[in-house]
């Protein structure tokens, strides 16, 4: 298995708020990268470089930079000729202290012995009116995702499974990354560059499962920013 660490956002709404922010106490920040960003006692990345070296059959780890999630996921594929299942994550993203990647693959790895064809993604419980700021999966008795909706109102779905920046992608469907970039070619680059609309494409010629965690940390912001740093200073790395 390979790793594929998406870090190709701006952080455009971020550094606004360090530049409004005045406390002053952050202003060193300014201009850095979200993964490398300090939590806790190292990187924000390097909670899942920690993370990863655990891992036996994770054999690779390819950090993707300013070319958009998916055209820059399927550049990693084609430069260093990726013919294996593919982790790929975000980034900006730090998950609860329940969450488990030797879980999450172990998962996988089951998966995998029924249909080695199926992928793996992350999902957790939002609020009613937190529907509108992420990707909403729904799913059938089986835990197979049927649909994806991308930040829907709360009465265009009964679901409240938000989906983050994290996905299991079996070796059987990293080829269809290029047969989705081939497709939207002339899409808005909204619409063929976000990592959801992958799945969201994906997930009716592929089957995709869900793996439940409680919650996680985007740091898109400054306020999501010192929540993540709080919380991390207490409880200590990712697993």
């Amino acid at each position: 298995m390979k790793a594929i660490i998406l870090a190709a956002g701006y952080g455009t709404r971020f550094n606004r708020d360090l530049q409004d922010d005045t406390s002053g106490d952050f202003k060193h920040l300014c201009g850095i990268p979200k993964p490398l960003l300090p939590v806790g006692n190292k990187a924000l990345i390097s909670h899942w470089m920690a993370a990863i070296e655990k891992i036996n059959s994770i054999d690779a780890v390819y950090v993707v930079e300013r070319l958009g999630a998916i055209t820059g996921l399927q550049l990693a594929i084609t430069q260093f000729n990726v013919d294996d299942h593919v982790l790929v994550l975000g980034g900006d993203t730090l998950f609860y202290e329940d969450f488990s990647l030797s879980d999450v693959l172990a998962q996988f790895a089951e998966l995998q012995s029924s249909d080695c064809d199926s992928s793996l993604v992350l999902a957790y419980q939002c609020k009613d009116e937190e529907t509108t700021k992420f990707g909403i999966l729904e799913i059938d008795e089986n835990f197979r995702v049927i649909s994806f909706k991308e930040k829907p109102n709360p009465t265009e779905t009964t679901s409240r499974r938000a989906c983050p920046c994290f996905y299991v992608y079996s070796k059987n469907t990293i080829p269809l990354i290029a047969n989705f970039l081939q497709e939207k070619q002339n899409s808005p680059l909204e619409e063929k560059d976000a990592p959801g609309n992958f799945l969201c494409w994906v997930q009716s010629r592929k089957p995709v499962f869900v793996h439940h965690v409680s919650g996680r940390f985007d740091v898109g912001n400054l306020p999501s920013y010192i929540d993540c740093i709080k919380y991390f200073q207490k409880h200590g790395d990712a697993k």
